[in-house]
């Protein structure tokens, strides 16, 4: 195999010299992930001016060595991508998707995994329709946190903040509520929650539109996320799948828009281990929770685009976690069309190659594929009853609408294509309210997910102080309007949210500058603001006036193709912005009771001020959504006694996290390369293993009460043994029959639209039709082995359920303690579990299960939870499966990682 694909390294090469736009290849490298001797690495990438198939099909194989230079990481190939079966919950929609597709021709196939272009339609993404059997085009639009690009509609508070409420309900109201909006604005196919990236660096740019960088706490709410917004009849979409931990180089052309020379996506490097414990989870958490739609993500990981990367779509993904549901890429981070779909991806999204291209590596060239065999009728079946299959699962085809907003105008009318000003002009915006009464789970959750850090007694606030002082620019509104900054890239006003495609239109903005406001003055107290972090001695003056000064201050944060003060998504430090520090000092010298609020996109910096005796209360208040103001002054004036537990660790410094983030290329203009060398030491995993004291561990939080811990218990409990799955699939199967290249020609009566994504063929002459100049050659050798097989194929050990084999899911051990409130209010506690696996290179602790207790005074209640096999295995990358391994295991119980009041020794298991 690998005399086979250097061979097709030298012809390539052969066609590279005759061709400018390609780049000569080298010889493959070795594998960070286990493979087979003599294996090569999955298909890596074909390079992004390749837009036709054909000529693709000629060079798969050799481009599956593209980036495997001497000593670069690689992924093996696991082919070929496996077919949906409709298993358990699945199987009712799943006969349903196949009855359609049964009646469906290639072309109606083809049009179900294609979008239709960049703002040709009225969604950010929106596939094609078959208006022959009923089914309407698929709206997909973002964002995690409400509906971007629209009116009307609420800005929910972000994923990280959700995190920091550690509460599973509120995860799925709020799901649920975001559910409600998109199938009222008439979106299918919501572009969120995200796990990815988990937040190995903390500073990565959009750590905030996921949850945690513990996979545990990401993957239980990552999953009661997906539950309530496909219980509102719309598919989530899990993104992004995966590694995608960095804003720089995530992309070659936005890197080289910074001044980056480089020509592919960085590289995230990791090893097996450390992508199932670590990365892996909490997607598997997702599939357990039977989400619809996985979002393959732009950069590489072994040197294999994440959209084309067949370990980790057909091996990881599909074979061994059983997913049902379909695979489609980030917009624009498809790299080929025959790669991507024999490596398992299964819609190409926004459709064209480039935004506005009026070209694609799906549509016609799908089409073209699957008529000269290259890509056999089974892989495309599988795309559209994968795609279908999710349809039916969540209900989508009762709640159907077509969409009643334009993402690319507040205009009334418009044009029905607004990139090319063609179609129909009329109504594309019909105004519809969809917030129906949301503001009172926005308000729930933001002030739910308020941390208290710090309190020496001045919490809460009596609503009688004489003389309140707001201070700081993140108190109050942007001079252009809550909107004022396209997509959120700005820092202007209070911080409610993070910059880029995760966000939404707040329809109005409560700041806390507007909220205190109102308190002091029900109070008949006098208040007065600066705002502006520039003027000190104003804010001085002002606070050595004051009772109470209370300080706001922010950090930021987005997605990479906006840069805000040369943050260019991922922030360039963990300081505070504008001067934050100094405005705290400004007012912490000046009055004695100064009370500093942190909204941020993760961990900041406090050493200069969290210990200054006259600060004397810390809040993080995070990302919290246009209900801002009014969720924080629940807290302050303590309607609402924060609950709030951090969910990343506060470090002194930001070496103390490890590895900074790759932000210079070394790789010349090749793939900047990162090695995740660090495995799954990150967060607080790594402060535990270098012995370092944080300011603030991951899952620490105050309340207004105290609380105690007591009574630990462990019962074993009756499981089955573990069984690693045997046996082989069912043969692929094929759906209706394939017809004659002459049936899919563009049809003569339809008017062809610009730039329009359409799945048929130009000419009968499939060369004609596909432009490539490589099609006469024989280009059967050149597909990776197996790739085209639909014969049965062999099941994994770690295969068998949704999620992996079922047998990781038996609950092994009860644990249960008594915790008691021992304050004189009420207050709601997080017991977390902690487990440690006893292996020399494992970490000293790592959650493993958690609830959220409301506890009256004196009130005690016992919490319980379960262990299961998975939470007490390791993954053994010689058998590729989980094993439970000979070391002594324990389970710890407290209120943070580093507060375990109460342990155990775990009974040996098996």
């Amino acid at each position: 195999m690998v005399a086979l694909a250097w061979a097709g390294v030298q012809a390539y090469n052969l066609l590279a010299s005759c061709v400018p736009s390609l780049s000569p290849l080298s010889q493959p490298g070795p594998a960070l992930f286990p493979s087979p001797p003599g294996s090569i690495e999955s298909l890596a990438h074909i390079p992004a001016t390749m837009k036709l198939s054909w000529l693709e099909a000629a060079v798969l194989t050799a481009a599956s060595v593209a980036s495997a230079q001497d000593d670069l990481a690689y992924s093996p190939p696991y082919y070929p991508s496996p077919w949906a079966t409709g298993k358990g919950e699945w199987a009712e929609a799943h006969n349903r998707a196949v009855q359609m597709v049964l009646q469906m021709t290639l072309d109606e196939k083809v049009n179900l995994t294609t979008g239709t272009g960049w703002q040709l339609e009225r969604c950010v993404g929106q596939t094609g329709s078959v208006p022959r059997l009923g089914l309407g085009s698929l709206c997909l639009q973002d964002s995690p946190l409400g509906v971007r690009f629209s009116d009307y509609n609420s800005a929910f508070p972000a994923g990280v903040n959700v995190a920091a409420t550690w509460d599973r309900q509120l995860a799925y109201l709020r799901g649920q509520a975001m559910g409600q909006e998109f199938s009222d604005k008439g979106i299918d196919i919501l572009l969120g929650p995200a796990a990815g990236p988990l937040g190995r660096h903390p500073d990565g740019g959009r750590n905030w539109e996921g949850f945690s960088p513990d996979p545990v706490l990401s993957g239980v709410l990552f999953a009661e996320s997906i539950k309530g917004i496909q219980d509102a009849g719309v598919i989530a979409t899990a993104k992004h799948y995966i590694l995608n931990e960095q804003e720089h180089f995530r992309q070659a052309g936005e890197a080289v828009g910074y001044g980056y020379n480089i020509t592919e996506s960085v590289s995230e490097n990791l090893d097996d281990k450390t992508l199932h414990e670590l990365y892996l989870w909490p997607f598997a958490d997702a599939v357990r929770a039977g989400v619809g739609a996985v979002m393959c993500s732009y950069q590489q990981i072994n040197n294999s685009y994440g959209c084309q990367n067949s370990y980790l779509l057909n091996k990881v993904l599909k074979a061994e976690l059983g997913y049902q549901g379909f695979v489609m890429s980030d917009w624009a981070a498809t790299h080929s069309g025959v790669g991507a779909a024999l490596a398992g991806m299964d819609m190409t999204m926004p459709g064209d190659v480039a935004f506005n291209s009026a070209t694609s590596y799906f549509g016609g060239n799908l089409t073209i594929a699957v008529l000269n065999g290259t890509i056999p009728q089974w892989r495309v079946d599988d795309m559209a009853v994968r795609i279908l299959t999710a349809y039916y699962k969540v209900g989508r085809d009762r709640l159907y609408t077509p969409p009643n907003f334009s993402s690319w105008t507040r205009d009334e009318n418009g044009f029905a294509h607004f990139a090319v000003s063609e179609g129909e002009y009329g109504q594309v915006n019909e105004f519809v309210d969809v917030q129906r009464n949301h503001a009172s789970i926005i308000q729930r959750v933001a002030s739910n997910s308020v941390v208290l850090l710090k309190n020496e007694g001045s919490l809460p606030l009596s609503g009688k102080e004489r003389t309140v002082a707001i201070l700081g620019e993140d108190a109050g509104s942007n001079p252009d309007g809550a909107n004022g900054c396209s997509d959120r890239g700005c820092a202007q006003g209070t911080l409610a949210m993070g910059w880029g495609s995760g966000t939404a239109n707040f329809p109005y903005l409560i700041t806390p500058e507007q909220a205190i406001q109102q308190e002091v003055i029900r109070g008949r107290g006098s208040v007065f603001a600066v705002t502006d972090n520039w003027s000190l001695d104003k804010i001085e003056s002002t606070a050595a006036q004051s009772s109470v000064s209370l300080v706001f201050v922010n950090a930021g944060g987005g997605e990479g193709y906006i840069s805000v003060d040369d943050n260019e998504g991922d922030r360039k430090n963990l300081t505070l912005w504008k001067n934050g520090e100094n405005v705290i000092k400004a007012a912490a010298s000046n009055c004695k009771n100064t009370v500093v609020v942190i909204h941020s996109v993760g961990p900041v910096l406090v050493d200069q001020f969290y210990d200054h005796p006259n600060v004397t209360a810390i809040l993080w208040a995070g990302l919290p959504g246009q209900e801002s103001g009014n969720s924080l002054a629940d807290v302050l004036y303590g309607r609402v006694n924060p609950s709030g537990k951090t969910p990343f660790t506060w470090g002194k410094t930001r070496e103390a996290y490890g590895d900074p983030l790759l932000t210079k290329a070394n790789n010349g203009d090749g793939a900047p390369q990162t090695d995740h060398t660090e495995g799954v030491f990150i967060d607080y995993r790594h402060f535990d293993k270098t012995d370092q004291t944080p300011i603030y561990e991951f899952g620490y939080g105050l309340s207004y009460t105290t609380f105690s811990y007591a009574n630990l218990s462990v019962e074993r409990l009756h499981a089955p043994p573990y069984i690693p799955t045997r046996g082989q699939t069912t043969p692929a199967p094929t759906f209706g029959v394939i017809s004659k290249a002459a049936a899919y020609v563009f049809p003569e009566a339809l008017e062809r639209i610009t730039q329009f994504i359409y799945p048929w063929i130009n000419s009968t002459d499939l060369a004609a039709s596909s432009g490539d100049p490589a099609y006469g050659l024989d280009h059967s050798d050149y597909l990776p082995e197996g790739a085209r097989d639909g014969s049965p194929q062999d099941l994994l050990p770690a295969s068998g359920g949704d999620g992996g084999n079922s047998g990781l899911y038996d609950d092994l051990f009860r644990i249960s303690a008594t915790i008691k409130n021992t304050g004189s209010v009420t207050g709601s506690e997080v017991p977390q579990v902690y487990v440690s696996l006893g292996g020399p290179n494992e970490p000293k602790v790592v959650l493993r299960g958690f609830d959220k207790l409301k506890l009256q005074p004196g009130e005690e209640q016992v919490f319980t939870t379960t262990l299961t096999r998975r939470d007490l295995s390791n993954w053994d990358t010689e058998k590729q499966d989980w094993v439970i391994t000979p070391h002594p295991k324990r389970v710890f119980v407290g209120s943070s990682s580093r507060k375990l009041a109460l342990k155990a020794l775990l009974p040996t298991v098996e």
